[in-house]
């Protein structure tokens, strides 16, 4: 078992303390990068002063990243799934024939 680590990440002028495995150290400070350069976005170009609305903008953004994502694959994976149905089709009628 990996020892785990203790870090400290700041958003929105807050200081989180967490302890992590290791592994997950890098992505969590890429997030809280991510979410520090979003808010300062929002900030800029909307009046916004209270920071709960600006976290609320910035969950909401990064929740319909996600759910855009998966829309995207799956519509992928109907797109690969229609193709690999016409090349089998393709190829069992040159098999038969």
């Amino acid at each position: 078992m990996s020892e785990k680590l203790k870090i400290k990440l700041s958003i929105a002028n807050r200081v989180y303390p967490l302890t992590i495995d290791p592994s997950q150290e890098e992505g969590l400070r890429k997030a809280a990068k991510n979410i520090d350069v979003m808010i300062r976005q929002f900030e800029q170009s909307y009046s916004v002063r209270d920071k709960q609305d600006v976290l609320a903008m910035c969950a909401l953004q990064f929740a319909a990243q996600v759910e855009q994502k998966s829309i995207d694959k799956a519509n992928v994976n109907e797109h690969v799934e229609d193709k690999l149905k016409a090349l089998d089709k393709l190829l069992t009628s040159h098999l038969v024939s």
